[in-house]
């Protein structure tokens, strides 16, 4: 394998050319879709519900180097601590992620089995995941 070195003029213009390009498929270009919006908020609801139980399992195992009581006692003392309207956001913000994880988690398992892939069934099964992730979370709002 011989590399041929390119010349600075010649790599200057290739540099320069390829910052005027545009992403291609640029994603500007496309309307919102059913179809893989709630791919990406299944992505990002996997990401986000893995740190806070990583960030947890952190604290849970540093706890006796730092002094920081993480044990369950002190958990249930600090939450009780707080006021309603603090616990129901907490409660809101990590039940909404996990309900529609979970059911679009299912969605994703019927489709591994090559069911719900038409289009029409994809559209159909993004919308119940919604509402049953919506009105899960308020069930469990109210526990």
């Amino acid at each position: 394998i011989q590399v041929e070195r390119v010349p600075a003029s010649s790599q200057e213009i290739l540099n320069a050319q390829r910052l005027r390009r545009p992403s291609s498929p640029h994603f500007t270009i496309y309307q919102p879709q059913m179809t893989w919006i709630p791919s990406i908020v299944h992505r990002g609801t996997g990401v986000g519900l893995s740190a806070g139980i990583y960030a947890f399992l952190i604290a849970y195992i540093a706890a006796p180097v730092t002094g920081i009581p993480v044990d369950s006692t002190h958990v249930i003392e600090l939450v009780q601590s707080f006021p309603e309207w603090l616990k129901l956001s907490a409660k809101a913000i990590i039940a909404l992620p996990f309900t529609f994880h979970s059911f679009n988690g299912l969605r994703h398992l019927g489709w591994d089995l090559v069911r719900g892939t038409s289009v029409k069934a994809v559209y159909r099964t993004g919308y119940t995941v919604i509402a049953a992730s919506v009105v899960s979370t308020i069930a469990l709002l109210m526990v």
